[in-house]
Parts: structure tokens; C-alpha cells; sequence
């Protein structure tokens, strides 16, 4: 695929996760996540918390639940439990992802990161990198 394509292709995936967030039922960020491997959407998923719990991802003080569960972390485990792989996959986020879940970006075998915008740590933006991820920033205003 020439660059200009892929350019295009990476910017309509990442409006869709876009969309994708929008499900969230967080106050504070909402954030949507996609994988696609082979021209074709493997997983999706947004940030929150856990099947059978209640879907408020915030406390009584507006702080986030330790146990909600962030978009990319949905979408490989959505992707753990089907038939599909990660593996050569590219994993489209509209945040930058945290240290945390750049270890399984980088344990699923996901090779190429496309976002939109940066999370206030870019601890997990170096670590795949030294994993030799190729990392994609696409401005938000795009």
C-alpha cells in the first residue's frame, strides 16, 4: 500500500475509534481503540469497567476505579478470547497507551501503534519503541 493510502486508511480507522470511545460510559476521558490486521477490523473496545459491573468508571471523588479497564486492553482481550491473533496487527487509540498496557501492545504481537492523541506519560510510547513498534501520531485535528 502506497503511503498516501495508508495515510488515508489510518486516518478513517481512527475516526472510527473515535466513535468507538463514545460508547464509554467514563466522565472524566473516554477512549476507543481498533485492530486491524489484513484489511480487516479484528477488535474493537473502549475504556471501562469489567462484564457484569456496573458501567459508572468513576468514584464519589471523580477518581477513576482501579479496575476499569482501558480501550486497548479491552480490544486484545476481546481478540484473546476468539479465534483471531494480534499477531502483525495495527492497534488504532485515540490516547496514547500507558506503561501498563504497552506491555501487552507489545506481548500480543501487535507491530504497528497509530493515535491520536498523547497520554501525560510517554513511558509506554518508549518501551514500544525499544520493542521496535512502529509508532503513528496523526494530529486530532486531521
Amino acid at each position: 500500500m502506497t503511503e498516501k493510502k495508508q495515510l488515508r486508511y489510518d486516518i478513517a480507522y481512527l475516526k472510527m475509534a473515535k466513535e468507538w470511545a463514545k460508547l464509554s460510559y467514563c466522565k472524566r476521558k473516554q477512549v476507543g481503540a481498533l485492530i486491524v490486521k489484513d484489511k480487516m477490523i479484528i477488535s474493537d473496545g473502549y475504556n471501562g469497567t469489567p462484564t457484569g459491573f456496573e458501567n459508572s468508571c468513576e468514584d464519589d471523588e471523580n477518581s477513576t476505579k482501579w479496575y476499569v479497564l482501558h480501550a486497548e486492553a479491552n480490544a486484545i482481550l476481546k481478540v484473546a478470547s476468539s479465534t483471531q491473533s494480534c499477531r502483525n496487527a495495527t492497534l488504532y487509540i485515540t490516547m496514547s497507551p500507558c506503561k501498563e498496557c504497552s506491555k501487552l501492545i507489545h506481548q500480543s504481537g501487535i507491530k504497528r501503534l497509530v493515535y491520536a492523541s498523547a497520554y501525560k506519560d510517554d513511558s509506554g510510547l518508549q518501551f514500544l519503541k525499544k520493542a521496535g513498534i512502529e509508532l503513528v501520531h496523526i494530529n486530532e485535528d486531521e
